[in-house]
């Protein structure tokens, strides 16, 4: 057993005999002891040589337990400038956040610790320069990269805040290896094949990953192999961490605050329920969408971007309102439609989600749904006075009754300064919030 308790975490990791490539992290919480089994990492695949192996199975966790939109590499047909290289790099993007993965494997027999360590320092270092000239290269000239969905997004390294991750392969890692790795301009950080798949096995989450990703390279450095042990003291510590003085009003009168851990320490869905998938089904339904020819990659992009950002703690209770409001919106008489909402305002007033239900879908809904979406975000701006700056994301599921789905799922997203007539606000403003106040009244 090794024990490392800190003097406000109380947290333990056993090695597991068995399988040396395993551990469990037992930590203490006011609600009694949790324990948490961190598997090996995902397997390579079959007749695939080592290294190539070891990137397609890093990909493969993003993809799987994150979203394949969010994983990119460069087109295969995308040819080499005048001093410019081909980027070989996995990316993470989601939002304006990025993350350059340089995925290095050992490929022969490791050699006795001291000189192990030294060629795993001598990698990273490697690693992250390499990381720093995709960076570079990026910010020069924008480059079409291809998603785990096979469709491409034009890529500008100006519209990113990026951090490089060098991810480490390797059949035994020597105990306590620490890497060193020297300022290249942006957050640096280095993981372990397991510790990536941990993340994005705990999160399901590729914007909570990459979250994640910049706030512990800001930290001091672990050893390889350790993250699962930083990651749940920031939990607990965030777990003890005051909740936020947020203004609920900025989202009119009846507003309520709730708060939730930046970082779960229970693994995303852990609550036996799988009402955390609803969120999931929603994004692929967005994903695997019909677009018009006129909607760029890039917008649905961004509403998944968007959508991605709703944080991990609360979604397994979002997924069962949401459930609850797709039972419940049929209950109506013919000719009615039921309405049901949740909004989610982040602590920067700037963004705003908004998912809800309605009792059937057509023309008239769209188009109310749409005008709730624009009258919220209209309200919000008003308040915060920063309409340039912010957006509102609306996703409305309305039930179907033919057996070929369960449910439809339509997104109305808006951003910046609508311009609304005072017209068209108090039309909205009429059917919306007098209707609210209807409802709260009966």
């Amino acid at each position: 057993m090794t024990d490392t308790a800190s003097s406000t975490t109380q947290l333990w990791r056993y090695i597991q005999v068995d399988d040396p490539s395993a551990f469990t992290l037992i930590v203490e919480t006011p609600n009694g002891p949790y324990m948490r089994r961190i598997p090996p990492a995902l397997p390579l695949p079959s007749g695939v040589e080592h290294g190539p192996g070891a990137e397609a199975a890093a990909h493969t966790a993003a993809t799987t337990w994150g979203m394949p939109d969010f994983v990119f590499q460069q087109a295969e047909h995308a040819t080499k400038g005048s001093g410019l290289r081909e980027l070989g790099d996995r990316l993470l993007l989601a939002g304006r956040r990025g993350a350059v993965v340089q995925v290095k494997a050992r490929t022969i027999k490791p050699k006795p610790d001291a000189q192990e360590t030294a060629w795993i320092q001598k990698v990273a270092t490697k690693a992250m320069n390499q990381a720093k000239g995709t960076v570079r290269q990026l910010r020069m000239l924008p480059a079409e990269m291809i998603n785990g969905r096979g469709r491409a997004l034009q890529v500008d390294g100006n519209a990113y805040e990026w951090v490089a991750v060098f991810l480490l392969d390797h059949p035994q890692v020597p105990e306590e290896t620490q890497i060193s790795l020297k300022p290249i301009g942006i957050p640096a950080i280095a993981l372990t094949r397991r510790d990536w798949d941990f993340l994005f096995d705990q999160l399901r989450s590729t914007t909570a990953v990459l979250d994640y990703l910049f706030r512990a390279a800001d930290e001091e450095p672990v050893p390889l192999g350790e993250e699962p042990v930083r990651f749940y003291e920031l939990a607990v510590a965030d777990a003890a961490a005051p909740a936020k003085d947020i203004d609920t009003e900025l989202v009119g009168p009846g507003g309520t605050l709730f708060s939730t851990p930046r970082l779960p320490q229970a693994p995303a869905g852990a609550d036996g329920t799988h009402a955390h998938l609803m969120i999931r089904i929603m994004l692929e339904d967005v994903a695997t969408s019909f677009l018009r020819d006129s909607v760029a990659e890039a917008d649905r992009f961004t509403v998944l971007s968007d959508f991605d950002r709703l944080p991990v703690p609360a979604r397994a209770e979002w997924g069962h309102l949401l459930l609850d409001m797709l039972r419940d919106v049929p209950e109506v008489p013919d000719e009615h439609c039921k309405w049901r909402f949740r909004r989610l305002l982040e602590e920067d007033g700037a963004r705003q989600l908004i998912v809800g239900a309605a009792t059937r879908f057509d023309p008239i809904v769209q188009a109310s749904f749409s005008a709730y979406v624009q009258l919220r975000h209209h309200e919000v701006t008003a308040r915060t006075g920063m309409a340039e700056e912010s957006s509102t994301l609306g996703v409305l599921l309305t039930p179907r009754h033919d057996g070929v789905r369960p449910w439809d799922t339509n997104v109305v997203r808006v951003h910046g300064d609508l311009d609304l007539s005072e017209e068209e606000i108090q039309v909205y403003s009429e059917a919306w919030n007098r209707a609210a106040e209807d409802a709260e009244s009966a």
